[in-house]
């Protein structure tokens, strides 16, 4: 199994975070009738959002979590901005085949291209933010439970590359709205982002960030 460098484990770690973006409150589907293609229109109603975050990293080789806190925004159809406030600055945009990282005042950019297994995730959050299910297919195998009050979809890569990388990733909510991301690392490191949705495009996205909603319970994973 190929080893992820740190560079490349931080940037898959903050690209699926911006999972957490999309959150609409949205009319509940009838009992019976939550599946996959339902939970894509539900997700797909909004067409950019804006949210603060708080993530906890469990990492090989420390005694204790890291934690970080800050914003995330997303406009249809392909740009999403990660900004971490705490515990120091640093900004992600990718637009397009483009992403930028500034940290310590350093700038990097380079083509998604360079870089497959990221691209491939990229393309996941792309699918998940504008609702395209078949999209999301391509990439990964998608496993939904429980119904709109209460859901849980798991992906899991189909690229051997990004399977080298990440396990899975759990997203978890209720109708269009969603509250928590889990990213697993296949070599054991995880992720947990729990969300808080900002109402309004006034909002901007270098917010303080606030206390996140609790995550809510998932139920077991069955195919859709």
């Amino acid at each position: 199994m190929r080893t992820s460098s740190p560079g490349l484990e931080r940037r898959l770690f903050a690209a699926a975070g911006a999972l957490a973006l999309f959150g609409v409150a949205a009319p509940l589907a009838a009992k019976g009738t939550f599946d996959v293609e339902t939970l894509m229109a539900l997700l797909a109603e909004r067409k950019s959002g804006e949210a603060r975050f708080t993530e906890e990293r469990t990492v090989t080789g420390f005694d204790s979590p890291l934690r970080a806190s800050g914003t995330l925004a997303f406009t249809a159809p392909d740009r999403f901005v990660r900004q971490t406030l705490e515990p120091r600055r640093e900004r992600m945009e990718v637009v397009g085949n483009q992403l930028r990282l500034e940290r310590g005042g350093r700038v990097r950019q380079m083509t998604l291209d360079a870089v497959p297994e990221l691209l491939a995730l990229i393309e996941g959050l792309r699918g998940t933010l504008t609702g395209n299910a078949a999209l999301l297919r391509r990439h990964f195998e998608l496993r939904l439970a429980g119904q709109a009050r209460l859901w849980t979809l798991t992906l899991v890569p189909r690229d051997a590359a990004l399977a080298a990388q990440v396990r899975s990733l759990q997203l978890a909510g209720t109708a269009g709205e969603l509250r928590t991301v889990e990213v697993s690392m296949a070599g054991g490191d995880r992720s947990l982002m729990t969300i808080e949705p900002l109402p309004g495009p006034a909002v901007s996205a270098a917010s303080t960030p606030s206390a996140a909603p609790a995550r809510p319970a998932t139920s077991a994973a069955s195919r859709p």
